[in-house]
């Protein structure tokens, strides 16, 4: 007999985990069949492996963990097969500036620019994925992805925050928020320079988290106006992956049904201990936006918040474009059928048709303000 006394919605369509705890991404009929062989050709089509610690784990054995979660996925990011056949590459032009913080330390800035283009573009001030705590602003997959960006016809900047773990040092909450406030502070006031009209934030996964957290902030500070628009993707803002089964059911049922396609909970947990070390931000909407209400973002510009069917993540993205479209913020979501998490902008050459939609989405967005 099957328990369902824990199922948030027993009558409605199982999927995933939630109809059979035993199936994989391989197994899983929902996944793109392009996808599922990219994944498999890295032996990323199983069950993700769980954490071999906890966040109770000594800080040298967490450290260490999240050290070696970085160059995992910074060696798989530099292997992903990458160009499309017969694909002629744009001439985007890229420079790098330096900004120098209150702090005291650098944040640098890759500034991205499609050649030969005159006049003012709009802009996306691009915030890179990794829960805030793991993978470089500047590899293989990021810079792509800002070029591709820039060739659409937009100027890009790449922020190079501070990751929460560094092998020098741990920077938790709020450093990598206070280093794109930052940053975004010194585009605002150079945007003649750079050739700027408006202004998007647009993140994936923990650069999500990163951009909405940027704007609460700019609401809460009294800055917002420097904000044209958002654009989250697949976010990263419940910090809940370390709840018990019965919440995640209650409020988050893909944190079950999806938990071990590509991400496994108990990584990300770990990935919250090294951000939140002490959990004092644990329903701060600031650290973790999933938190915030109607009245913290009402009044926000227009946002696109977009989610992927296999990702553990898809219910805390969906939940704040609720507390968005409740607030009455002009307001988009869309669920991209198929998808682990973050597919669409990763893995460019396995799924060349969401990722070129994505790209086209998020400059019509910005053309559009």
């Amino acid at each position: 007999m099957t328990d369902t006394t824990q199922d948030p919605a027993p009558t409605a369509r199982r999927e995933g985990r939630l109809a059979d705890p035993s199936v994989e991404l391989r197994t899983d009929p929902r996944l793109h069949p392009r996808l599922r062989a990219a994944l498999a050709a890295f032996g990323l089509d199983g069950h993700a492996a769980a954490a071999p610690i906890g966040r109770g784990a000594p800080a040298e054995q967490v450290a260490e963990f999240v050290g070696q979660s970085h160059a995992a996925f910074e060696g798989l990011y530099a292997a992903l097969p990458w160009e499309w056949p017969d694909e002629t590459r744009a001439d985007v032009t890229h420079r790098t500036e330096t900004v120098h913080a209150p702090e005291g330390h650098d944040i640098p800035l890759h500034v991205f620019r499609p050649a030969g283009v005159e006049g003012p573009l709009p802009c996306t001030v691009y915030v890179h994925g990794g829960g805030m705590t793991i993978l470089d602003a500047d590899n293989r997959v990021h810079r792509q992805w800002s070029e591709d960006l820039a060739a659409t016809g937009m100027v890009v900047v790449t922020v190079g925050f501070r990751n929460a773990w560094t092998d020098q040092r741990l920077n938790p909450f709020p450093a990598g928020l206070e280093d794109c406030s930052t940053a975004l502070d010194w585009i605002h006031g150079h945007r003649a320079e750079l050739g700027i009209t408006k202004l998007v934030l647009q993140g994936e996964s923990g650069g999500a988290n990163l951009v909405l957290a940027t704007a609460l902030k700019a609401k809460r500070e009294g800055w917002l106006d420097r904000i044209d628009g958002v654009y989250a993707m697949v976010p990263y803002i419940s910090g809940g992956y370390g709840w018990d089964r019965d919440r995640k059911l209650r409020e988050l049922p893909s944190l079950v049904e999806n938990d071990g396609h590509y991400l496994d909970c108990g990584m990300m947990d770990v990935l919250v201990a090294v951000y939140d070390p002490t959990g004092e931000n644990a329903e701060n909407p600031l650290c973790w936006p999933y938190f915030a209400t109607e009245a913290d973002v009402e009044g926000m510009p227009p946002h696109v918040v977009t989610v992927n069917e296999l990702d553990p993540l898809r219910d805390e993205g969906i939940a704040y474009f609720r507390t968005l479209q409740r607030a009455g913020v002009p307001v988009v979501g869309r669920v991209n059928l198929g998808l682990t998490h973050a597919a669409d902008m990763s893995f460019r050459q396995a799924v060349v048709e969401a990722y070129k939609a994505v790209v086209r989405d998020i400059h019509g967005f910005a053309a559009d303000l």
